[in-house]
């Protein structure tokens, strides 16, 4: 049986699941707006990949016959002042919820629920990719966004990025 605890915990994980595909699409706007449309395709499909695991978080519960409670999810805070603010506000978000992730994981071995352990495995490795995902945005942009030519070249890179569904089985 899972804990009420962790129930709460994982009720709180979709919320920021979604709200993190609700920030992202404010990124994806602010670089569509600066003429960046491929930066903008990136965080269009990051955010899909948030909803997917909201989704992935609220399908565990429903199939282990536990409350999903859905929140109001605030505005994203930000204005940018140049293309390298929502890279880096990426990367502090990710490392966010990987603390999240972590935390309702020590919560549940805590309480010997190794149902929701085995559940949670698939998002601390997604979660490590995630990271370094952003990682690597940071550093494409430090290494080629201050020439056009660099710039132009990420863009296009990052307009080829396309969304895939999670394979996870529940």
């Amino acid at each position: 049986m899972i804990s009420k605890k962790v129930v709460k915990m994982l009720n709180e994980q979709i919320n920021k699941e979604f709200f993190s595909a609700y920030l992202y699409l404010a990124f994806a706007n602010y670089y569509i707006q600066r003429g960046l449309n491929g930066f903008g395709n990136w965080y269009t499909v990051q955010a899909m990949e948030e909803r997917d695991h909201a989704m992935l978080f609220m399908k565990y519960m429903q199939n282990n016959g536990l409350p999903v409670t859905l929140e109001a999810l605030e505005k994203p805070e930000g204005t940018y002042q140049n293309d390298m603010e929502p890279l880096k506000a990426g990367l502090e978000h990710e490392r966010f919820i990987t603390d999240s992730i972590h935390q309702i994981y020590a919560a549940a071995l805590a309480e010997n629920d190794y149902r929701t352990i085995k559940f949670l495995d698939w998002f601390v490795t997604e979660q490590a990719e995630e990271e370094t995902n952003a990682e690597e945005l940071i550093s494409n942009m430090e290494l080629f966004g201050n020439s056009s030519q660099g710039l132009y070249a990420l863009n296009n890179e990052y307009a080829a990025r396309v969304h895939t569904p999670p394979s996870l089985v529940l």
